[in-house]
């Protein structure tokens, strides 16, 4: 595997999450992969889990790791072409970008959407230059439109927990005080439409996701009948896709905070977020400290994501 941005580039999805499953069964299994090999994690953003998760991922499969902050440890770089760098970026990616491959065998890249320009942020300007350019295997980390780490280890941890063949996965809108991106949405829903699920998304009038990630899910605007049978709740909010209000925050309307009365309406559902969430904004405290509450199982699969993504591109090496 060369590179990983979306659900196409795992392959079959029961496959993928056999060999996650065979991974987790034996981290330290294939140490010899890695041996030699240097993984290289670029951050343009802020991380806790995927910066954590992902070193631990490689170092459970012998890699050398080395990680750069963009804006803290390195000169500040220039992302887009034509521009006169008479200003405060020392570099540009085009530079930067072979420099770096040259020093790994692996590159992993975040770099959130600017919610500014929704033209830049979906031909994903940042990845897709690496892509290009680096010569080498490179996954996204999170990119503007998709996280595909969090999206198989959500994936994997539904099949871990999932008590019926087909379950009843909902997505919901839940209120947040800041603008977010719509990368996590966006990917869970690309991934659960590549499932047989029952796929749900929630969320009210305005915060419709691009149709092309929305596919075949059913969009309900009715939060609680939504709710109705579910056997998954995934809570997330993100900001206005459409125009004329793409990055801008529309409501933090309370009412569609997750809490004990719409998990009851559920068929015993659990409870998932991808992490870090606003408590009583996003989720109650009693539903995220619930039993069925399975925040903690998700989010430490995202080293067996990682290992697994991390594994399959070593393999070709």
């Amino acid at each position: 595997m060369k590179k990983f941005i979306c659900v196409a580039d795992i392959g079959p999805l029961d496959a993928a999450v056999k060999e996650a499953l065979e991974v987790k069964a034996n981290k330290f299994g294939y140490t010899e992969l890695g041996r030699n090999k240097t993984l290289l994690m670029l951050f343009f953003n802020s991380s806790l889990r995927t910066r954590l998760s992902t070193q631990k991922a490689a170092m459970n499969l012998g890699m050398n790791v080395m990680v750069l902050d963009v804006n803290q440890g390195a000169w500040k770089l220039e992302t887009e072409r034509g521009v006169i760098m008479d200003g405060d970026k020392a570099e540009h990616l085009l530079e930067a970008i072979p420099v770096m491959a040259s020093y790994c065998d692996i590159i992993g890249v975040r770099a959130f959407a600017g919610l500014t320009d929704k033209k830049a942020d979906y031909e994903e300007q940042v990845i897709s230059q690496f892509l290009n350019y680096a010569g080498c295997p490179v996954f996204s980390m999170e990119a503007a439109t998709r996280h595909p780490l969090q999206s198989f280890a959500d994936l994997i941890t539904i099949e871990e927990f999932k008590t019926v063949e087909r379950p009843k996965v909902v997505m919901t809108w839940a209120p947040h005080p800041k603008a977010l991106p719509q990368a996590v949405p966006n990917s869970f829903a690309e991934w659960m439409n590549a499932t047989d699920y029952d796929f749900v998304i929630t969320h009210p009038e305005g915060y419709e996701l691009d149709p092309s990630f929305v596919g075949s899910a059913h969009v309900e605007y009715d939060q609680k009948k939504a709710f109705e049978g579910a056997h998954f709740i995934y809570a997330k909010n993100w900001s206005a896709y459409a125009d004329p209000n793409y990055g801008k925050v529309l409501s933090t309307d309370k009412t569609w905070t997750v809490d004990a009365e719409k998990m009851a309406l559920t068929d015993n559902a659990f409870f998932m977020h991808c992490l870090p969430v606003r408590r009583n904004m996003i989720v109650t405290d009693e539903v995220i400290e619930s039993e069925r509450s399975i925040v903690i199982p998700e989010a430490a699969n995202r080293e067996i994501s990682a290992q697994t993504v991390l594994k399959k591109m070593l393999e070709t090496l």
